[in-house]
């Protein structure tokens, strides 16, 4: 079972990550759009600006690990405790897929390519949207519906990316997804886990208020819950229109100041541009003596 404090965590993770990456995808394809191809991860020097990566690598064991202890330990029915497993199982996969990317970066691994991180991400989205909200009906189904949309939504700019690395749209689309499931995730837990940010009528979901094995937010008429979901979908198209806008104004800044450009410290795509560079390097005259 999810609560605020795993919803915040996780919009704590993934819209940094979806602004990082929208960074970095923007300044390489500033650079030279001719030769962009899109990278599973943005690495940077010095080491400290990918802080991000390293702290995913250490705390999603524990975060997976947790929800195993939790699956032991916490009472309820079989069907709550499920539950647990099945966010672990998840978090699991994503944590191989880091895993993957750092092997692959710091071994250079031939047999690994970037197409095939791609796919394996593209899967990882694909079990993320099979067991997302897995055991939550009602209105509490239906905003866990939009969030399991938008894992489907990456799995696919993930595959087509796994074909076509150079299509900037693409991995400009699975940046703004990423951004987009960080503000989400977040008003999921407002919405459905608090009392003072919960829809009118509605209460939260706890433990307790369960139906037939599913939990569900109980609201006082069904008036109530059709109004809970036209607003959570009216929230959703909120939430598309800032995500859309504040990636469009990140592209314009980087545009107009090179300055605040995100530079890949190291790769075949950095090494593609310096030789681009070098070959369109006009040569330098000589004079006739």
């Amino acid at each position: 079972m999810a609560s605020l404090a795993t919803h915040l965590t996780a919009s704590l993770f993934l819209f940094p990550l979806g602004i990082r990456r929208l960074l970095c995808s923007f300044s390489l394809y500033l650079n030279n759009p001719s030769i962009y191809r899109s990278r599973s991860w943005y690495f940077s020097e010095p080491k400290w600006k990918n802080l991000d990566f390293y702290t995913l690598i250490v705390v999603l064991p524990f975060a997976s690990f947790s929800h195993i202890f939790f699956f032991f330990v916490f009472p309820g029915q079989s069907a709550y405790r499920f539950s647990f497993l099945q966010q672990s199982l998840v978090i699991f996969v994503f944590w191989a897929l880091l895993i993957l990317i750092i092997l692959k970066e710091s071994l250079d691994l031939s047999i690994v390519s970037e197409n095939f991180v791609f796919i394996f991400a593209g899967i990882a989205f694909v079990i993320e949207f099979y067991l997302n909200g897995d055991g939550i009906v009602g209105l509490g189904g239906a905003a866990y519906g939009i969030l399991g949309g938008l894992a489907l939504f990456c799995a696919a700019c993930c595959l087509y990316l796994s074909v076509r690395p150079s299509a900037f749209f693409a991995d400009f689309l699975l940046s703004s997804g990423l951004v987009l499931k960080g503000t989400w995730v977040l008003q999921v837990g407002l919405s459905l886990y608090t009392d003072a940010f919960g829809l009118k009528g509605c209460s939260k979901i706890s433990g307790v208020a369960r139906t037939n094995g599913k939990s569900n937010v109980q609201c006082e008429l069904e008036e109530d819950r059709l109004r809970g979901v036209a607003l959570m979908n009216f929230l959703f198209v909120g939430h598309v229109t800032v995500v859309m806008i504040t990636s469009f104004l990140l592209f314009g800044l980087l545009h107009c100041n090179r300055n605040l450009k995100c530079d890949e410290s190291s790769g075949p795509l950095l090494a593609e541009i310096g030789s681009e560079g070098m070959l369109m390097r006009p040569l330098p005259e000589f004079e006739m003596e």
